[in-house]
């Protein structure tokens, strides 16, 4: 099972704003990038962790929203709210 991000924005190139910012370069894997979405296939669930956590950290500084994927055909909304759940949740269904 893989897990998939998908980042949106109505804004263009806010995704390839955060993802620069995320992995602290401009020249980055961009993948599957377009002006206004991208998607990650993730083969170990837990490593979507550090992407959310980045998301959340710098929500207020980028016009994006972020869903997830741990079960096919099934997206989360990732929120402030839920962030820290969902986290807890991978750790504790991917232990390894």
């Amino acid at each position: 099972m893989q897990a998939i991000v998908r980042l949106y924005s109505v804004i263009p190139n806010e995704i390839k704003r955060f993802l620069s910012h995320f992995y602290e370069k401009d020249n980055f894997d961009a993948g599957n990038l377009t002006d206004k979405q991208w998607q990650k296939d993730y083969p170990n669930p837990v490593e979507i962790v550090d992407i959310i956590g980045a998301y959340i950290e710098n929500i207020d500084d980028f016009n994006l929203t972020m869903w997830i994927s741990i079960d096919s055909g099934v997206f989360i909304k990732v929120t402030p709210e839920n962030a820290d759940e969902l986290i807890r949740y991978l750790y504790e269904r991917f232990p390894y």
